[in-house]
C-alpha cells in the first residue's frame, strides 16, 4: 500500500482540508466489504470522514441506489464525495465515472445509478476514469468498489481535480424513474417505487400529479393496491391513523405513501416493489 501514499501527491490541490466521503452501497454489514473499502480510503486520505449513508440498498437494485442516494447527498456540505456502488456489472465493460456538480463529487459505475443526480443536477460533468495509476493493484475482477471507487474517491477528496481520471463524455448511462400515468379522467396509476424499513409502501405519485389528493381538503378518493386494498384518507402524519387502518400520506422523499400506524401495509396487504397503484377520484 506504500506506493498509494506517494502516487500523485504532486496533483494534490489542497492536503489540509477536512474531506468527507460518503457510502451508498448494496453490500450489507456482514461481510468484510465495507471495512475494506474503508481501510483503502484512510490510507490514501487518513484525514477523510467517512459518512455511511446505506449498505442496504436491495441488493443489484440500481433503482434503490438511485433513490437512496438521490435523497441523502444534497444535505451534505460542498465538497462531498459520494462513493455510490450497486454494480451487478462488476469486471464487465462497464465504466466507472465521476460525475461532478456544482456543489458534490460522485464515484459510481456507469450503469445508471446517478440517474436521478442527472435529473436534479442543472450543471454536470461525467467523465470516463482511465488513469489506472490511481487504482490498486492487483486489481480484482469482482470487488472494484475496493480497488477502483474507493483510491479514486480518496484522492478526489484529497483534492485531485476530475480532469486528472478521463475524459468527459456525454453517453453516460442513465433512465427514467417510471411516472405514473392517466387511465382514465379520473384514475391514475402509478407503482410501488420501494417498501422502507417500516413497511411503508413508496409510490412514485407525487403532488405535482395528483393536486387535489394532496390538498388540504381533498375530494373523496380511494387508493387501490391489489384486488383487496383501498385507502380512503390522507393523513398528516402516521399516529394520525387509526389501528390497523390504510391510509395515505405524503412521505418525507416527496411521494405518495400507503401504510397504516405501528404495523407494515407490505404484510397487511400482501404488496410489494412494482404492485400497481390506482388512485380514482371521485367523480363531479
Amino acid at each position: 500500500m506504500e506506493f498509494l501514499k506517494a502516487c500523485r501527491l504532486d496533483e494534490v490541490t489542497d492536503l489540509a482540508r477536512t474531506a468527507i466521503i460518503t457510502l451508498t452501497t448494496d453490500f450489507g454489514l456482514n461481510d468484510h466489504f465495507i471495512g475494506a473499502m474503508k481501510g483503502v480510503i484512510l490510507e490514501i486520505a487518513p484525514e477523510a470522514q467517512i459518512i455511511d449513508i446505506s449498505h442496504a440498498v436491495q441488493p443489484f437494485d440500481i433503482l434503490d441506489g438511485a433513490l437512496t442516494i438521490s435523497q441523502a447527498y444534497s444535505y451534505f456540505p460542498s465538497g462531498t464525495v459520494h462513493m455510490v456502488i450497486v454494480d451487478p456489472g462488476v469486471g464487465t465493460a462497464r465504466r466507472p465515472v465521476i460525475l461532478n456538480s456544482d456543489r458534490h463529487l460522485f464515484v459510481a459505475p456507469d450503469n445508471g445509478v446517478l440517474s436521478l443526480i442527472y435529473d436534479r443536477e442543472e450543471r454536470i460533468s461525467v467523465r470516463h476514469v482511465t488513469a489506472e495509476h490511481y487504482f490498486l493493484q492487483p486489481r480484482s475482477n469482482t470487488f472494484h468498489g475496493r480497488d477502483i471507487f474507493s483510491p479514486v474517491a480518496a484522492y478526489l477528496a484529497k483534492g485531485v481535480e476530475p480532469d486528472r481520471f478521463g475524459d468527459e463524455i456525454t453517453d453516460y448511462v442513465r433512465f427514467s424513474a417510471p411516472r405514473p400515468k392517466p387511465v382514465d379522467e379520473r384514475t391514475l396509476q402509478g407503482v410501488v417505487l420501494k417498501v422502507d424499513r417500516f413497511g411503508n409502501l413508496v409510490t412514485n405519485i407525487t403532488p405535482q400529479d395528483a393536486p387535489q389528493l394532496f390538498s388540504a381538503t381533498p375530494p373523496g378518493f380511494k387508493i387501490a393496491i391489489g384486488a383487496k386494498a383501498q385507502a380512503t384518507r390522507m393523513c398528516s402524519n402516521y399516529a394520525e391513523g387509526a389501528p390497523g387502518e390504510v391510509f395515505g400520506i405524503l412521505g418525507s422523499m416527496g411521494f405518495l405513501e400507503v401504510a397504516t400506524n405501528r404495523g407494515s401495509a407490505c404484510q397487511m396487504l400482501g404488496a410489494g416493489k412494482g404492485s400497481e397503484v390506482n388512485v380514482v377520484m371521485e367523480g363531479s
